[in-house]
C-alpha cells in the first residue's frame, strides 16, 4: 500500500531511475519525502534550468530518461529551456512539476498558469495527473515515449492535492517493457543496394541517431567495404573515429568548410542517423541533385533539399549490416571523392599545437584540450565561437565523447550538464568548455558540484564578449554592436564557492593546468584568454579556398 507520492517514487524506481535533479517547492513536499526514503539520489541544484540540463545530459550519455523535478509556476517555467533542448536534441528526459490543486485550477489563482499548454510544444507528450489511480499508467507512458525510436522530453504536472493525498492505495508500477529494434525490410535493402551499385561518388553522413544507436561497428564495416568517406554532424562526432582513414571530419560550420567539398562532389549521400534539426540539408545538397539513402529508426522529415530516394527504416546497425552484405564484392572509389581540403584540417590542428601566442589561438586551446583528455573522456562544448572551433578541430574517437547542443544550440548547458555526465559516467574525465558569456548564465552550479562532491572542470574561453555573434556581425555587417561585457575575477569567484580557480597567463600554462585539474577529485575553473582575431582569418581563408563561401 502506498500514498500517491510514494507510488510516484516507486514508479521511478521501477523505471531504473537512480538520480533526480531539481529544486523542491511547497506543493511537492511529500514527493520529496518519499524520494528521501528511497534509493534514488536527489541532487539539489541552484536553478531549475540547470537541473534540466543535468537531466538532459545524463540521458544523452546513458540513453535512458533522466528526471528533473520542480515546483509549480516559476519553477516549472525555469526548467523549460532544458526540456526544449532535450526534445530538439533527441534526448530522453522526464520532467515532473507540481501544479495547483484541482480545487482551484479552474479559476484565477495564485501561481496558477496552464503548464501543460506551455510544455506541449516542446515535448512529445505533456499532461496533468488527474488522480492517484492514473500514476502507474502515466509514468510508464512517460518513460515509454521519452525513450522511443526518436527520444524526446515529456512532462507531467502533479496537482498539489495529489501530492498531499495520504490515502493508502493498492497500486503498483506497471512493468517496464523494452521495445527491441526492428530489422529493415528486404525490399528497402534491395532498392538501396541498387542505388549504391550505380553510385559513382557516394559519401556517408553520420548523425545523432547513429550515436544513440551504437552503430559504430556497422558504420566502420560499411565504409570500409565501399572505401566510402564518412562525415559527421556535430552530434555524430566520433561514431567513426577521426583517426580512421575514411573519416573526413565534421560538417555544420557556419560557412563552407573543408568537409563540404566532399558533398559538393558526391552523387549519393548515405545518411545514417541524420536528423534535419542537426543542420540544414541545403548545406549538403544545395542544387537538390543528389540521391539520398536515409538509414534511420524512423522516416525522414520532408525537405526540398533532402529528397529521399530510398528510406531504410529499422535499427541503424542492422540496416547497415544488411547493406554491407548486399554490396559484398562491390568496390568503392574513395580516391575519386576525397575532399580537396581533407588534409587541411590536420594541418590546421598541427599548426595550433605550435602556436605560442598569448592570448591563445583557438587552435592551440583545442589542441591542448585534446592532449589533456583520453580517447574515451568526455568534453561538453557550449554554444558560441568555442563550439565552432571545437566542432571543426577537436579529434573525437568515440560516440558521445564530444557533446554539443545543435538542435536548439542552447547557451549555458555545458557546466550543469557536466555534473549530469559525471554522475552517469564516474570513471571518465569530464570537461565543460564554454565562453565567458555562457559561463555566468549557470555558474551558480559550481556550488552544487562542491556540495555534492561531483568532480567538475570548467574551461572558459575568455574574450569579454559574445564572440560568435561578433563573428557573424563582422562577417555580414562589417562591424559589431552590443556584444561586449566585463567579467568578474574568475579565480576569486571560483574560490568563493570552495573550488579552485586558475587564470592562464601564457600558452604553455594551459596543458599542465588542464591535466592537473582533470586528475583531481575536486572542482576547478580555468579562465583562458583567447585571441578571436583568428575567427575572421579562418572564414577569409575558407573563402579563398572555395568561391561558393
Amino acid at each position: 500500500m502506498n500514498t500517491a507520492a510514494q507510488l510516484m517514487v516507486e514508479c521511478l524506481e521501477a523505471e531504473g531511475v537512480s538520480v533526480v535533479f531539481g529544486i523542491p517547492g511547497e506543493e511537492n513536499i511529500r514527493f520529496m519525502q518519499a524520494l528521501a526514503h528511497s534509493g534514488i539520489r536527489y541532487v539539489l541544484t541552484r536553478h531549475e534550468q540547470a537541473a534540466s540540463f543535468m537531466a538532459e545530459m545524463y540521458g544523452r550519455v546513458t540513453g535512458r530518461a533522466a528526471v528533473v523535478s520542480t515546483t509549480l509556476g516559476p519553477g516549472a517555467i525555469n526548467m523549460q529551456l532544458g526540456v526544449a533542448d532535450a526534445t530538439t536534441n533527441s534526448t530522453p528526459l522526464v520532467a515532473i512539476s507540481a501544479q495547483v490543486g484541482q480545487d482551484r485550477e479552474y479559476k484565477e489563482s495564485h501561481q496558477s498558469v496552464d503548464l501543460v499548454a506551455m510544455f506541449t510544444p516542446i515535448t512529445r507528450w505533456a499532461d496533468g495527473v488527474p488522480s492517484p489511480h492514473a500514476i502507474p499508467e502515466m509514468f510508464r507512458k512517460a518513460f515509454k515515449l521519452a525513450e522511443a525510436e526518436r527520444p524526446a522530453a515529456v512532462y507531467l504536472a502533479v496537482p498539489e492535492n495529489i501530492d498531499a493525498d495520504t490515502t493508502q492505495y493498492d497500486l503498483k508500477p506497471l512493468p517496464r517493457n523494452v521495445v527491441h529494434p526492428n530489422a529493415p525490410s528486404p525490399d528497402q535493402i534491395r532498392r538501396a543496394v541498387e542505388v549504391l551499385r550505380e553510385a559513382q561518388r557516394p559519401i556517408m553522413l553520420v548523425g545523432h541517431g547513429a550515436a544513440r544507436g551504437h552503430a559504430a561497428q556497422a558504420i566502420t564495416a560499411f565504409s570500409e567495404l565501399l572505401h566510402m568517406p564518412v562525415a559527421h554532424t556535430f552530434h555524430g562526432k566520433g561514431v567513426l573515429p577521426d583517426d580512421h582513414p575514411n573519416s573526413i571530419g565534421t560538417i555544420g560550420f557556419m560557412r563552407h568548410d573543408y568537409v563540404n567539398f566532399g558533398f559538393d562532389d558526391a552523387d549519393v549521400i548515405v545518411a545514417a542517423g541524420y536528423e534535419l534539426q542537426e543542420f540544414d540539408p541545403v548545406r549538403i545538397n544545395p542544387r537538390r541533385d543528389k540521391k539520398i539513402v536515409h538509414v534511420h529508426r524512423f522516416p525522414a522529415e520532408v525537405d526540398a533539399h533532402y529528397p529521399v530516394e530510398v528510406g531504410v527504416i529499422g535499427d541503424i546497425g542492422a540496416s547497415l549490416d544488411a547493406l554491407t552484405h548486399g554490396l559484398a564484392g562491390h568496390g568503392g572509389r574513395l580516391d575519386d571523392i576525397a575532399p580537396r581540403g581533407c588534409g587541411l584540417l590536420a594541418e590546421e590542428f598541427a599548426r595550433g599545437q605550435q602556436d605560442s601566442r598569448f592570448p591563445l589561438a583557438p587552435q592551440r586551446v583545442v589542441s591542448d584540450t585534446r592532449a589533456a583528455l583520453g580517447r574515451d573522456d568526455i568534453v561538453l562544448v557550449d554554444t558560441g565561437a568555442a563550439k565552432m572551433w571545437m566542432a571543426r578541430l577537436y579529434p573525437t574517437y568515440a560516440a558521445n565523447t564530444c557533446l554539443i547542443s545543435n538542435g536548439l544550440s542552447t547557451m549555458a548547458f555545458a557546466l550543469p550538464g557536466a555534473l549530469g555526465v559525471k554522475l552517469a559516467c564516474p570513471d571518465v574525465k569530464v570537461l565543460a568548455v564554454m565562453g565567458d558569456g555562457a559561463f555566468l548564465m549557470n555558474s551558480q552550479e559550481i556550488e552544487t558540484a562542491v556540495r555534492e562532491s561531483i568532480p567538475l572542470v570548467v574551461l572558459i574561453w575568455e574574450d569579454s564578449g559574445y564572440g560568435l555573434i561578433e563573428w557573424k556581425m563582422d562577417l555580414e555587417l562589417g562591424a559589431h554592436y552590443n556584444v561586449g561585457f566585463t567579467n568578474p575575477d574568475v579565480v576569486t569567484y571560483a574560490e568563493s564557492f570552495g573550488a579552485k580557480g586558475y587564470r592562464i597567463e601564457s600558452a604553455d600554462q594551459l596543458l599542465p593546468t588542464l591535466t592537473a585539474a582533470l586528475g583531481s577529485a575536486g572542482v576547478t575553473v580555468i579562465a583562458c584568454p583567447v585571441d578571436y582575431s583568428e575567427n575572421l582569418r579562418l572564414t577569409d581563408r575558407l573563402g579563398q579556398l572555395d568561391s561558393t563561401l
